[in-house]
C-alpha cells in the first residue's frame, strides 16, 4: 500500500512538471515570436515564420540587411525597430510591393485556377542589387 501512495506521489509531481515544461515552453514561443505592428501592406494575420521568410526573400532580392528599410531603435542602436516608419526606405518598399502585386494581378492573374503566378518579385529587376540596372532598348 506504501508503495502505491509513493508511486501516486512520483506520478503526480511527475504530472505537475510536465505541465509546467509545456507551459514555460508555449510562454518561450510566444516571447520569442512577438507579434508583428505596423504591417500596412502585408497581411496583418501573417505567421512569425511566413513574415521572416518574406522578410529574407527581400534581403536576397536587394542584396541587403534588414537595416536597409527598419530604422534603429531608439532604446538601444545596435537592434532595430522594425514597426518604425522613420527609415523612408519603408515606405518605398512598401510602394514597390504594392506595384509588384499589382502587375502580377494585372497580367498574370490565372483566373482558371486557385494559385496565381506569381510573375515577377523583387529579384526580377533588382536581381540581388539595392537599386535594379536600367536597361534600354535598342532598336
Amino acid at each position: 500500500m506504501k508503495h502505491l501512495k509513493k508511486i501516486g506521489a512520483i506520478a503526480s509531481v511527475f504530472a505537475i512538471a510536465l505541465a509546467l515544461s509545456a507551459f514555460n515552453s508555449q510562454q518561450e514561443k510566444s516571447q520569442q515570436d512577438p507579434k508583428p505592428t505596423n504591417l500596412k501592406v502585408l497581411p496583418k494575420n501573417i505567421s512569425h515564420d511566413e513574415l521572416i521568410a518574406t522578410m529574407k526573400e527581400f534581403n536576397v532580392a536587394l542584396g541587403v540587411k534588414c537595416g536597409f528599410c527598419h530604422a534603429p531603435s531608439k532604446e538601444d542602436p545596435k537592434k532595430l525597430d522594425f514597426a518604425s516608419d522613420e527609415n523612408p526606405k519603408k515606405e518605398i518598399g512598401r510602394a514597390m510591393i504594392k506595384m509588384t502585386q499589382k502587375i502580377n494581378k494585372k497580367y498574370f492573374n490565372r483566373s482558371w485556377d486557385n494559385a496565381p503566378a506569381k510573375a515577377i518579385s523583387c529579384k526580377t529587376c533588382h536581381g540581388g542589387k539595392e537599386t535594379p540596372e536600367m536597361v534600354l532598348a535598342k532598336n
